[in-house]
């Protein structure tokens, strides 16, 4: 249909018909109508004349939308539209609701004073609607005359109190016809026991069209693919919902996103199956059994893989692994990214790609890792577009730009207010020269501290409360997260500290720095709490070279500190305290040339430990208290 044009409705009427007419067995008991209807392969009955619709129009008061005028030339009226309305209303039958449903009053119910058109619109259209429907199965289609586009035509919605949602608005009776046919082979394209199977022009058409989207994505031309498989997913193909699932996943997406069809292929498994157990994991609140009902028709051993696998992904334990050059790759991306290098981690995967091997023909990408705990930070929604735009499985097309970066050079980023404006403390520690797994015995009582395995920082925190005893109000062992810190150096990272007490604290910066450089700093210039201040110390070879304190709107220096870490360059009047935040970072990694993977520390899962107190312990005459919990 063109602007000028009507929607030639004849032909796509008779393709129902005869799509409805052989989707029935033959042995099946009908009415004598349908039975008519199926001899004849038409579900309509004969056009209605000119003077039948002008009637229908002086009778209601109203000129009928072009869709459904155009519609009654060639059928006066309709059966079985889609699978719940069994007689759509023609010339005869057509009438104004005028809320004889009683609806109206309690959609009322549920509006606020602050309800919008929208909400207004779902009460309103009881009492002005055009009611279409004659028989149904508690199912009502009415035409909206307020809600009229610029072609004059008119809104259809449709409401069922089995679905237990709000009326669904179809843009005309043409889309409300469509989108019926649409719900026809919905219905129908999985045939019960005695039904023939349901293959047709349609069919067809739309399995030949899954076909070359599956192609047309490994090419990397995933949006052209999608929009081809949510067409057919429409229809309820075979392999549309779960090929399109795969290219809804790797963009973010996880509500309804299920694999259906390819999940409980063994072939596939290995791939799909952690993704949906990891959204089922993710969910605390949902029973097992819910798993059982994403993953029916699966056999045993699948069930009992998932289950296996849930266990691993709850432990954070599941660990993804490839065949051939892809594999080799997502051992080094896992390496680079347990220390917080990300983008490095991000670039191994995707210059590997293109050597991928696919475990079938309907896997569309390598998607498993999104489900390992240290791979699948990886993934943000532009970094999904760069990997489906990258040809792959064999198949050849060109290549995109890599996208830039997720982690900012410096430290700068630290002073940038986090969701929620949580960050308003931190500490850190730069150790020169030395691998992340050497700073717990820089940093730890005694020898045998060791890293833990990597979490997030909320993980580590909820864990070490867990199984913590003792609380002390002078002790303060800070819980950090490690890593690499740009080139030559490493950080060990505290983004929930306690409170700064600038008389009791005992800088790290010299046992850190034995035979090395190290440098601290703590800042505390945006704190909820208490005056704002700020720490920065630096040591040799276990010896303190210089340091400053910022605290009670003073500074406290020792040692020849640098012309670009002067403290007097950053601080003047208290109030504007906050606002040397960041050219204070800035002249640290200035000087030092170190930085900190915000991408790592903020959403990715690092090695922890817990260091010794940065805080002495309490002289003669100080008070204490220590909490134990048996």
């Amino acid at each position: 249909m063109t602007e000028n044009s009507p929607f030639d409705w004849r032909p796509f009427l008779l393709k129902w018909s005869g799509e409805w007419a052989d989707s029935l067995p033959d042995s099946e008991t009908r009415g004598e109508e349908d039975e008519a209807a199926r001899q004849a392969r038409w579900l309509g009955f004969p056009p209605a004349s000119e003077e039948r619709i002008t009637a229908l129009e002086k009778r209601l008061g109203r000129r009928m939308p072009p869709s459904y005028r155009e519609f009654l030339k060639v059928s006066d009226g309709w059966r079985h539209a889609g699978g719940f309305v069994s007689l759509l209303a023609g010339t005869a039958d057509a009438r104004w609701h005028d809320d004889e449903s009683g609806l109206a009053v309690m959609f009322e119910e549920y509006l606020d004073e602050d309800a919008g058109p929208e909400e207004r619109r779902e009460v309103d259209i009881w009492r002005r609607g055009l009611q279409l429907d004659v028989e149904s199965d508690v199912t009502y289609v009415l035409l909206d005359p307020e809600d009229v586009d610029e072609d004059g035509e008119w809104a259809v919605y449709t409401w069922a109190s089995w679905r237990a949602e709000s009326p669904e608005r179809h843009a005309s009776f043409l889309a409300f016809m469509q989108d019926m046919h649409r719900e026809f082979h919905s219905l129908r394209a999985q045939p019960r026991d005695g039904e023939p199977e349901f293959v047709n022009d349609t069919t067809r058409k739309l399995d030949a069209a899954v076909e070359e989207a599956r192609l047309e994505a490994l090419r990397g031309g995933w949006e052209r693919a999608g929009k081809a498989l949510d067409e057919a997913k429409g229809y309820n193909r075979p392999r549309a919902a779960g090929l399109g699932d795969q290219i809804r996943r790797l963009l973010g997406q996880t509500y309804m996103v299920y694999f259906d069809g390819l999940v409980t292929d063994p072939r596939y498994a290995p791939e799909l199956l952690p993704l949906l157990v990891a959204e089922h994991a993710a969910h605390s609140y949902r029973d097992d059994s819910t798993l059982k009902f994403h993953l029916r028709g699966a056999d045993e051993d699948l069930m009992a893989l998932a289950y296996a696998t849930l266990e691993r992904v709850r432990g954070g334990t599941y660990r993804y692994t490839a065949a051939g050059p892809f594999g080799e790759a997502v051992e080094r991306a896992r390496e680079l990214a347990r220390w917080g290098d990300t983008d490095g981690a991000w670039r191994n995967l995707m210059d590997a790609l293109p050597s991928w091997e696919p475990l079938g023909p309907d896997l569309l990408a390598p998607l498993g890792w999104v489900a390992d705990p240290l791979l699948g930070p990886l993934l943000t929604p532009e970094r999904g577009r760069e990997l489906l735009s990258t040809p792959r499985g064999g198949q050849t097309g060109g290549a995109p730009g890599p996208t830039a970066g997720i982690d900012p050079d410096g430290l700068a980023w630290l002073a940038e207010p986090d969701s929620g404006n949580n960050r308003t403390s931190y500490r850190f520690v730069l150790v020169e020269g030395v691998e992340p797994e050497e700073l717990p015995a820089r940093l730890a009582d005694g020898d045998g501290t060791v890293l833990n395995e990597p979490m997030t920082l909320w993980d580590a925190r909820s864990r070490l409360l867990h199984n913590r005893r003792e609380f002390s109000s002078y002790d303060d062992r800070a819980l950090m997260a490690v890593g690499r810190a740009g080139t030559g150096w490493s950080f060990a990272f505290d983004g929930d500290p306690a409170s700064f007490d600038r008389q009791r604290f005992v800088s790290p910066a010299p046992a850190a720095g034995a035979d090395t450089r190290a440098v601290v700093v703590w800042s505390g210039l945006r704190a909820w709490h208490g005056e704002p201040f700020f720490h920065l110390s630096v040591a040799r070879d276990g010896v303190e070279q210089y340091a400053f304190t910022y605290a009670d709107g003073e500074v406290r220096r020792s040692g020849d500190i640098p012309r670009a870490l002067d403290p007097s360059r950053f601080f003047g009047a208290p109030e504007d305290a906050a606002e040397a935040e960041r050219p204070l970072l800035e002249a640290v990694a200035g000087e030092f040339g170190a930085r900190l993977p915000r991408h790592a520390i903020v959403n990715g899962r690092l090695h922890t430990f817990t260091t010794r107190s940065w805080t002495r312990p309490p002289g003669d005459g100080e008070t204490y208290v220590v909490i134990r919990m048996n």
